[in-house]
């Protein structure tokens, strides 16, 4: 068993990757980072978009996401690895999960759009 839900392609994590580093640059965006942080902010559904690593071991430790993410209605998605993910929001250590809280002024429909996208994949 895994907690990878679904295949994402590889034109769409790089949309991911793209998406997170856009809103990692704006000053009042808000991404928490981890996923000890990121549970919480799906938890208290502030969380507006999860994105996990897939090669994240023991997998056990993000078995509960997908399924707080659909409970709360909130898109996921997967990228290859933690340190693409780490680099993506630019910190400068791998991150297992992250979940954007904010993504910053002019940046709303940049989100939006992805997280329809990542819905659709996950049908």
């Amino acid at each position: 068993m895994s907690y990878v839900k679904f295949k994402t392609p590889d034109k769409v994590k790089e949309q991911i990757v793209s998406a997170l580093d856009k809103v990692a640059q704006t000053r009042d965006s808000k991404i928490r980072k981890g996923m000890n942080e990121t549970t919480k902010s799906i938890e208290r559904g502030t969380a507006k978009l999860v994105i996990m690593a897939e090669d994240v071991t023991p997998p056990e430790i993000l078995f509960h996401v997908p399924i707080l993410c659909e409970e709360k209605g909130i898109p996921y998605g997967y990228v290859s690895s933690k340190e693409d993910l780490g680099n993506a929001v630019r910190i400068n250590v791998s991150s297992s999960a992250i979940g954007v809280e904010n993504e910053g002024s002019g940046n709303e429909n940049l989100i939006r759009d992805l997280g329809n996208q990542l819905k659709n994949l996950n049908k």
